[in-house]
């Protein structure tokens, strides 16, 4: 019986490394501008849109942030986007305004979902969608407590996730991956305030 003969290594690289299968070529999405939720958004709230994009059946509208509460409650009673799946925020850093908002929004009835966002600076606050959709209250905290954006508006904005004192915001691209000081006592029965754990303590933990 002739021996098997084992297939031929992979081509390697001047690095000794196997050559990796071409990557698929990138898709852009294309202009959403004509769809009929965008054009029914930019009829039913005036100066709103400012572009829209399609990518992958999902359509996603930017949308003047002086707008957004309006654009939420057209979507809701116009369009049939009864829920609000989330609401985060994407941290630019170095771009003017610094962050977008992003709503996602899902619709029973059509069995789909569009994306929503505005953009907004570092200390301008964006109108609060939580009067309009109560699934947005926490999200809203949530986006407030990693990113500091404040919601104008909001029945009950405070820290959701870290506690009241925390120093800085924790997906903010700025926020140091090593930590900082939190500005107040976890345990304030066992530490000062503005203290946590000292550095000789047992239980001080340090990311590296």
């Amino acid at each position: 019986m002739a021996e098997e003969k084992a297939p031929p290594p992979a081509a390697a690289t001047p690095g000794g490394e196997a050559k990796a299968k071409d990557a698929p070529a990138k898709v852009e999405g294309k202009d959403a501008s004509g769809h009929p939720w965008v054009e029914s958004l930019r009829s039913g709230v005036p100066d709103s849109v400012v572009s829209a994009r399609e990518y992958a059946r999902q359509v996603s509208v930017v949308v003047a942030r002086e707008k957004i509460a309006e654009v939420a409650r057209f979507l809701k009673e116009r369009e049939d986007f009864r829920y609000c799946v989330d609401v985060t925020a994407v941290d630019w850093k170095k771009r003017e305004p610094r962050f977008d908002v992003v709503y996602h929004f899902y619709s029973f009835s059509k069995n789909d979902r569009i994306r929503v966002k505005c953009g907004a600076a570092d200390g301008q606050e964006v109108p609060s969608i939580a009067g309009i959709f109560l699934a947005a209250d926490w999200s809203e905290r949530e986006t407030y407590d990693m990113f500091g954006i404040r919601f104008a508006g909001h029945p009950d904005l405070r820290r959701i996730l870290t506690w009241e004192g925390f120093n800085g915001y924790p997906l903010r691209k700025d926020f140091p991956l090593e930590g900082i000081d939190t500005g107040a006592a976890v345990y304030p029965e066992e530490w000062p305030e503005g203290a946590g754990p000292g550095p000789n303590d047992p239980n001080r933990k340090v990311v590296s």
